[in-house]
Protein backbone atom coordinates (compact mmCIF):
# COMPACT_ATOMS: atom_id res chain seq x y z
CA UNK A 1 0.00 0.00 0.00
CA UNK A 2 2.48 2.09 1.09
CA UNK A 3 4.72 1.89 -2.66
CA UNK A 4 1.80 3.34 -4.21
CA UNK A 5 1.11 6.34 -2.39
CA UNK A 6 3.77 7.91 -4.22
CA UNK A 7 2.14 7.19 -7.55
CA UNK A 8 -0.72 8.89 -6.47
CA UNK A 9 0.83 11.88 -5.41
CA UNK A 10 2.94 12.18 -8.96
CA UNK A 11 -0.77 11.66 -10.75
CA UNK A 12 -2.19 14.58 -7.90
CA UNK A 13 0.56 16.95 -9.64
CA UNK A 14 0.36 15.94 -12.98
CA UNK A 15 -3.36 16.91 -13.13
CA UNK A 16 -2.64 19.90 -11.06
CA UNK A 17 -0.71 20.39 -13.79
CA UNK A 18 -2.71 19.68 -16.75
CA UNK A 19 -5.86 21.61 -14.86
CA UNK A 20 -3.37 24.69 -14.56
CA UNK A 21 -2.73 24.76 -18.03
CA UNK A 22 -6.13 24.38 -19.09
CA UNK A 23 -7.37 27.24 -16.92
CA UNK A 24 -4.92 29.57 -18.69
CA UNK A 25 -5.62 28.49 -21.85
CA UNK A 26 -8.83 30.02 -21.39
CA UNK A 27 -7.28 33.90 -20.64
CA UNK A 28 -4.68 33.35 -23.49
CA UNK A 29 -6.76 31.73 -26.74
CA UNK A 30 -6.57 35.31 -28.63
CA UNK A 31 -5.61 36.60 -25.20
CA UNK A 32 -2.21 37.27 -22.93
CA UNK A 33 -0.10 34.82 -24.94
CA UNK A 34 -1.12 36.26 -28.44
CA UNK A 35 -0.25 39.30 -29.67
CA UNK A 36 -1.30 41.26 -33.00
CA UNK A 37 1.89 40.27 -34.94
CA UNK A 38 1.87 37.19 -34.43
CA UNK A 39 -1.87 36.76 -35.59
CA UNK A 40 -1.59 39.38 -38.54
CA UNK A 41 2.26 39.46 -39.42
CA UNK A 42 4.16 42.82 -38.61
CA UNK A 43 3.30 46.03 -40.67
CA UNK A 44 5.99 46.19 -43.31
CA UNK A 45 4.62 50.07 -44.34
CA UNK A 46 3.34 48.40 -47.96
CA UNK A 47 -0.50 47.37 -47.54
CA UNK A 48 -3.08 50.48 -47.74
CA UNK A 49 -5.68 47.55 -46.50
CA UNK A 50 -3.70 47.46 -43.25
CA UNK A 51 -5.80 49.74 -40.88
CA UNK A 52 -8.74 47.17 -41.63
CA UNK A 53 -6.95 43.91 -40.91
CA UNK A 54 -6.32 45.14 -37.59
CA UNK A 55 -9.90 46.20 -37.25
CA UNK A 56 -10.67 42.71 -38.10
CA UNK A 57 -8.54 41.08 -35.43
CA UNK A 58 -9.14 43.60 -33.09
CA UNK A 59 -12.35 42.15 -32.84
CA UNK A 60 -10.94 39.08 -31.75
CA UNK A 61 -10.35 40.20 -28.50
CA UNK A 62 -13.80 40.43 -27.36
CA UNK A 63 -15.09 37.18 -28.92
CA UNK A 64 -12.18 35.23 -28.31
CA UNK A 65 -12.98 35.45 -24.20
CA UNK A 66 -15.79 34.66 -22.85
CA UNK A 67 -16.33 31.29 -23.87
CA UNK A 68 -12.94 29.81 -24.09
CA UNK A 69 -12.72 30.93 -20.59
CA UNK A 70 -16.15 29.07 -19.91
CA UNK A 71 -14.18 25.84 -21.83
CA UNK A 72 -11.16 26.23 -19.56
CA UNK A 73 -13.36 26.59 -15.89
CA UNK A 74 -15.56 23.23 -17.16
CA UNK A 75 -12.71 21.48 -18.58
CA UNK A 76 -10.79 21.94 -14.95
CA UNK A 77 -13.89 20.70 -12.71
CA UNK A 78 -13.89 18.03 -15.35
CA UNK A 79 -10.38 17.13 -14.59
CA UNK A 80 -10.97 17.63 -10.60
CA UNK A 81 -13.64 15.03 -10.93
CA UNK A 82 -11.75 12.49 -12.54
CA UNK A 83 -9.06 12.58 -10.51
CA UNK A 84 -11.76 12.34 -7.23
CA UNK A 85 -13.49 9.16 -9.11
CA UNK A 86 -10.67 7.46 -10.38
CA UNK A 87 -7.70 8.60 -8.71
CA UNK A 88 -5.39 8.50 -11.80
CA UNK A 89 -4.32 10.57 -15.15
CA UNK A 90 -6.76 8.36 -17.45
CA UNK A 91 -9.66 9.53 -15.39
CA UNK A 92 -8.35 13.01 -15.20
CA UNK A 93 -8.01 13.55 -18.95
CA UNK A 94 -11.53 12.04 -19.82
CA UNK A 95 -13.32 14.32 -16.86
CA UNK A 96 -10.97 17.21 -18.61
CA UNK A 97 -12.49 16.18 -22.31
CA UNK A 98 -16.04 16.03 -21.13
CA UNK A 99 -15.86 19.05 -18.91
CA UNK A 100 -14.31 21.41 -21.57
CA UNK A 101 -17.53 20.13 -23.71
CA UNK A 102 -19.57 21.28 -20.97
CA UNK A 103 -17.81 24.64 -20.33
CA UNK A 104 -17.57 25.16 -23.69
CA UNK A 105 -21.75 24.79 -24.47
CA UNK A 106 -23.18 26.27 -21.47
CA UNK A 107 -20.69 28.03 -19.90
CA UNK A 108 -22.17 31.42 -19.82
CA UNK A 109 -25.76 29.46 -18.31
CA UNK A 110 -23.63 28.64 -15.71
CA UNK A 111 -21.80 31.37 -15.38
CA UNK A 112 -25.71 33.80 -15.40
CA UNK A 113 -26.73 30.89 -12.26
CA UNK A 114 -23.94 31.66 -10.39
CA UNK A 115 -25.18 35.56 -10.50
CA UNK A 116 -28.55 34.98 -9.42
CA UNK A 117 -31.41 32.10 -9.30
CA UNK A 118 -33.93 35.00 -10.24
CA UNK A 119 -35.02 34.62 -13.52
CA UNK A 120 -36.01 37.81 -13.89
CA UNK A 121 -32.24 39.12 -13.48
CA UNK A 122 -31.00 36.50 -15.58
CA UNK A 123 -33.31 37.60 -18.44
CA UNK A 124 -32.39 41.07 -17.74
CA UNK A 125 -28.83 40.45 -17.85
CA UNK A 126 -28.87 38.57 -21.13
CA UNK A 127 -30.88 40.85 -22.49
CA UNK A 128 -27.38 43.75 -21.93
CA UNK A 129 -25.40 40.87 -23.29
CA UNK A 130 -27.02 40.04 -26.35
CA UNK A 131 -27.42 44.02 -27.06
CA UNK A 132 -24.08 44.21 -26.68
CA UNK A 133 -23.45 40.92 -28.48
CA UNK A 134 -25.10 42.29 -31.65
CA UNK A 135 -23.04 45.52 -31.44
CA UNK A 136 -19.91 43.63 -31.70
CA UNK A 137 -20.73 41.46 -34.61
CA UNK A 138 -21.99 44.59 -36.40
CA UNK A 139 -18.73 46.21 -35.92
CA UNK A 140 -16.91 42.87 -37.17
CA UNK A 141 -19.27 43.10 -40.16
CA UNK A 142 -18.07 46.42 -41.05
CA UNK A 143 -14.53 46.07 -40.75
CA UNK A 144 -14.54 42.80 -42.62
CA UNK A 145 -17.10 44.40 -45.39
CA UNK A 146 -14.35 47.36 -45.41
CA UNK A 147 -11.15 45.07 -45.42
CA UNK A 148 -12.64 42.88 -48.33
CA UNK A 149 -14.11 46.02 -50.07
CA UNK A 150 -10.11 47.10 -49.93
CA UNK A 151 -8.52 44.32 -51.14
CA UNK A 152 -10.37 44.14 -54.19
CA UNK A 153 -9.71 47.59 -55.21
CA UNK A 154 -6.34 46.99 -54.54
CA UNK A 155 -6.48 44.01 -57.41
CA UNK A 156 -8.95 46.40 -59.35
CA UNK A 157 -6.37 49.29 -59.51
CA UNK A 158 -3.54 46.44 -60.70
CA UNK A 159 -5.16 45.91 -63.68
CA UNK A 160 -5.64 49.41 -64.19
CA UNK A 161 -2.16 50.16 -64.26
CA UNK A 162 -1.61 47.04 -66.54
CA UNK A 163 -4.02 48.08 -69.17
CA UNK A 164 -2.80 51.40 -69.07
CA UNK A 165 0.99 50.18 -69.20
CA UNK A 166 1.88 52.17 -65.91
CA UNK A 167 3.06 48.98 -64.95
CA UNK A 168 4.94 45.76 -67.16
CA UNK A 169 3.12 42.34 -67.23
CA UNK A 170 5.54 40.83 -64.63
CA UNK A 171 5.28 43.51 -62.49
CA UNK A 172 1.31 43.29 -62.41
CA UNK A 173 1.37 39.33 -62.17
CA UNK A 174 3.69 39.65 -58.57
CA UNK A 175 1.59 42.44 -57.47
CA UNK A 176 -1.47 40.65 -57.84
CA UNK A 177 0.07 37.57 -56.17
CA UNK A 178 0.74 39.84 -52.97
CA UNK A 179 -2.29 40.68 -53.06
CA UNK A 180 -4.22 37.49 -53.40
CA UNK A 181 -2.02 36.36 -50.80
CA UNK A 182 -2.84 39.01 -47.92
CA UNK A 183 -6.49 38.57 -49.27
CA UNK A 184 -6.40 34.85 -48.20
CA UNK A 185 -4.75 35.51 -44.67
CA UNK A 186 -7.64 38.01 -44.14
CA UNK A 187 -9.61 35.06 -44.80
CA UNK A 188 -7.78 33.34 -42.00
CA UNK A 189 -8.65 35.78 -39.50
CA UNK A 190 -12.20 35.95 -40.65
CA UNK A 191 -12.34 32.15 -40.20
CA UNK A 192 -11.14 32.27 -36.88
CA UNK A 193 -13.34 34.97 -36.10
CA UNK A 194 -16.79 33.47 -37.12
CA UNK A 195 -15.24 30.20 -35.56
CA UNK A 196 -15.94 32.65 -32.12
CA UNK A 197 -18.80 34.44 -32.91
CA UNK A 198 -19.97 30.69 -33.48
CA UNK A 199 -19.52 29.30 -30.27
CA UNK A 200 -20.75 32.30 -28.24
CA UNK A 201 -24.15 32.53 -30.35
CA UNK A 202 -24.28 28.60 -29.49
CA UNK A 203 -24.19 29.36 -25.89
CA UNK A 204 -26.30 32.48 -26.03
CA UNK A 205 -28.90 29.50 -27.23
CA UNK A 206 -28.73 27.43 -24.76
CA UNK A 207 -29.07 30.29 -21.85
CA UNK A 208 -31.71 31.69 -23.82
CA UNK A 209 -33.45 27.87 -24.19
CA UNK A 210 -33.04 27.73 -20.46
CA UNK A 211 -35.10 31.31 -19.65
CA UNK A 212 -37.68 30.85 -22.35
CA UNK A 213 -37.58 26.83 -22.54
CA UNK A 214 -39.21 25.92 -26.59
CA UNK A 215 -40.62 29.57 -27.12
CA UNK A 216 -41.11 30.66 -31.06
CA UNK A 217 -39.33 28.96 -33.71
CA UNK A 218 -35.85 27.24 -33.26
CA UNK A 219 -33.06 29.78 -33.13
CA UNK A 220 -30.14 28.15 -35.15
CA UNK A 221 -32.38 27.47 -38.11
CA UNK A 222 -31.97 30.45 -40.87
CA UNK A 223 -34.27 30.75 -43.32
CA UNK A 224 -34.31 28.36 -46.73
CA UNK A 225 -32.81 29.12 -49.74
CA UNK A 226 -36.13 29.97 -52.17
CA UNK A 227 -36.06 29.86 -56.09
CA UNK A 228 -36.84 33.27 -57.62
CA UNK A 229 -36.49 33.94 -61.34
CA UNK A 230 -34.38 37.41 -62.44
CA UNK A 231 -36.81 40.07 -63.54
CA UNK A 232 -33.35 41.79 -65.62
CA UNK A 233 -30.17 41.36 -66.05
CA UNK A 234 -27.56 42.39 -62.96
CA UNK A 235 -24.16 42.27 -61.63
CA UNK A 236 -23.86 39.73 -58.77
CA UNK A 237 -21.41 41.86 -56.07
CA UNK A 238 -19.44 41.17 -53.67
CA UNK A 239 -21.26 42.88 -50.85
CA UNK A 240 -24.43 44.63 -50.11
CA UNK A 241 -23.61 47.37 -51.89
CA UNK A 242 -23.69 48.93 -55.32
CA UNK A 243 -20.21 50.23 -54.95
CA UNK A 244 -19.06 47.09 -53.97
CA UNK A 245 -16.69 45.14 -56.77
CA UNK A 246 -18.74 42.64 -59.13
CA UNK A 247 -17.81 39.14 -58.74
CA UNK A 248 -20.85 37.62 -61.41
CA UNK A 249 -23.72 38.30 -63.16
CA UNK A 250 -27.27 36.95 -63.21
CA UNK A 251 -29.49 37.15 -66.73
CA UNK A 252 -32.81 37.92 -67.35
CA UNK A 253 -35.40 35.16 -66.75
CA UNK A 254 -32.28 33.56 -65.22
CA UNK A 255 -33.54 31.28 -62.29
CA UNK A 256 -31.40 31.34 -59.37
CA UNK A 257 -31.42 30.63 -55.22
CA UNK A 258 -32.12 33.30 -53.24
CA UNK A 259 -31.33 33.50 -49.65
CA UNK A 260 -31.39 35.90 -46.95
CA UNK A 261 -31.42 39.95 -47.25
CA UNK A 262 -28.94 42.57 -45.87
CA UNK A 263 -29.03 46.13 -46.98
CA UNK A 264 -31.79 45.57 -49.13
CA UNK A 265 -29.05 43.27 -51.05
CA UNK A 266 -30.51 39.43 -51.20
CA UNK A 267 -27.94 36.40 -51.32
CA UNK A 268 -27.74 34.75 -54.76
CA UNK A 269 -26.45 31.36 -55.98
CA UNK A 270 -26.47 30.94 -59.57
CA UNK A 271 -27.05 27.60 -61.50
CA UNK A 272 -23.16 27.32 -61.82
CA UNK A 273 -22.76 28.12 -57.83
CA UNK A 274 -21.32 31.39 -58.27
CA UNK A 275 -22.33 33.66 -55.27
CA UNK A 276 -23.16 37.07 -54.28
CA UNK A 277 -25.75 39.84 -53.22
CA UNK A 278 -28.13 41.27 -55.88
CA UNK A 279 -30.49 43.93 -55.33
CA UNK A 280 -34.14 42.45 -54.17
CA UNK A 281 -35.95 44.84 -57.27
CA UNK A 282 -34.57 42.29 -60.11
CA UNK A 283 -36.43 39.66 -58.54
CA UNK A 284 -40.02 38.68 -59.67
CA UNK A 285 -43.23 38.89 -57.47
CA UNK A 286 -42.84 37.58 -53.91
CA UNK A 287 -40.44 34.94 -54.59
CA UNK A 288 -37.95 37.22 -52.49
CA UNK A 289 -37.51 35.38 -48.69
CA UNK A 290 -37.91 38.20 -46.12
CA UNK A 291 -35.40 41.04 -45.02
CA UNK A 292 -33.24 38.85 -42.28
CA UNK A 293 -33.96 39.97 -38.35
CA UNK A 294 -31.18 41.16 -37.52
CA UNK A 295 -31.44 44.97 -37.46
CA UNK A 296 -34.62 44.14 -35.18
CA UNK A 297 -34.11 45.29 -31.96
CA UNK A 298 -36.38 43.73 -28.97
CA UNK A 299 -36.22 43.46 -25.44
CA UNK A 300 -37.39 39.66 -25.08
CA UNK A 301 -34.53 37.40 -24.81
CA UNK A 302 -35.58 34.55 -27.70
CA UNK A 303 -36.05 37.34 -30.26
CA UNK A 304 -32.70 38.97 -29.07
CA UNK A 305 -30.74 35.43 -29.47
CA UNK A 306 -32.40 35.21 -32.72
CA UNK A 307 -31.01 37.81 -33.94
CA UNK A 308 -27.94 37.32 -32.77
CA UNK A 309 -28.26 33.90 -34.79
CA UNK A 310 -29.04 36.25 -37.84
CA UNK A 311 -26.25 37.97 -37.55
CA UNK A 312 -24.18 35.21 -37.25
CA UNK A 313 -25.15 33.58 -40.01
CA UNK A 314 -24.95 36.42 -42.10
CA UNK A 315 -21.35 37.47 -41.32
CA UNK A 316 -20.90 33.48 -42.04
CA UNK A 317 -22.24 33.84 -45.52
CA UNK A 318 -20.32 37.12 -46.00
CA UNK A 319 -16.99 35.23 -45.73
CA UNK A 320 -18.19 32.25 -47.55
CA UNK A 321 -18.38 34.48 -50.65
CA UNK A 322 -15.43 36.47 -49.96
CA UNK A 323 -13.62 32.96 -49.70
CA UNK A 324 -15.10 31.98 -53.51
CA UNK A 325 -14.68 35.24 -54.79
CA UNK A 326 -11.19 35.43 -53.47
CA UNK A 327 -9.79 32.13 -55.76
CA UNK A 328 -10.62 33.61 -59.00
CA UNK A 329 -10.84 37.65 -58.04
CA UNK A 330 -7.11 38.07 -57.99
CA UNK A 331 -6.42 36.93 -61.87
CA UNK A 332 -4.71 39.45 -64.47
CA UNK A 333 -6.37 40.15 -67.32
CA UNK A 334 -5.31 40.80 -71.05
Amino acid sequence: MQACAPARHSVRRIATSVIMCVSLLGGCAQGQFSTQTTRIGADDGTDTCRRYLVALDAQGDYFGADILRGAAVGAALGGLTGLLAGQNLKSTLIGAGAGAVLGGGAGYWSSLQQQSQDRAVLASQMTSDLQRENGEIGRAQFAFDALVDCRFHQGQTIQADYLAHRIDRPAAVAQMAQVKQRAEHDLEVAHRLNDQIAGRSQQFEVAADKIQPGAGAPLASPPPQRQAVVRRASPLKLQPNPNSPDVGKVAAREPVQVGTNRGGYALVQTSNGTRGYAAVDIFQGATVPPVTSAAQPNSDVRTLAGSNAARRDDFAQSVAVSEQATRSGFELVG
